[in-house]
């Protein structure tokens, strides 16, 4: 990252202080792993930007996303959106007119989206009570 762009995202953080600045890099990095990974070139929507987010942070963080998420101040997708609202207030990032904030809010539930797939199945597994053998320790 430029030096000029740090000081650009920590001017962001000074004005609004829900974020930590290493947040705005990973949106900036989310959506350059968003446009390598669509079949389409153009414009990102925020429902695709949300969801190459997600696949980013589980990529890059794993089982640990949603706690990264929560340490930089990010508790729902809206929380997405108004850093990249920042960004485009800071004419860092570009929208258009069809673009809104209404696009990041209730993408998906953090705790689904980050956390199910790292929990185990348990559906298939059927636990017996153990069986005591009259030959075991207690009989000694």
């Amino acid at each position: 990252m430029s030096d000029e762009l740090y000081e650009r995202l920590i001017a962001i953080t000074r004005s609004d202080r829900r974020f930590h600045p290493r947040s705005y890099e990973f949106i900036f990095e989310a959506l350059e792993y968003t446009i390598r990974h669509r079949d389409t070139g153009g414009h990102v929507s925020g429902h695709e930007l949300l969801e190459g987010i997600r696949e980013f942070a589980l990529q890059e963080f794993g089982f640990l996303s949603r706690a990264v998420f929560e340490m930089w101040g990010i508790h729902c997708t809206e929380d997405f959106g108004h850093i990249v609202f920042n960004l485009v207030d800071h004419n860092l990032m570009r929208k258009t007119d069809q673009d809104s904030l209404d696009d990041f809010r209730d993408g998906y539930d953090f705790l689904e989206a980050f956390d199910a797939e790292f929990q185990p199945d348990l559906s298939t597994v059927t636990l017996e009570p153990p069986t005591l053998s009259p030959q075991g320790p207690l009989y000694d």
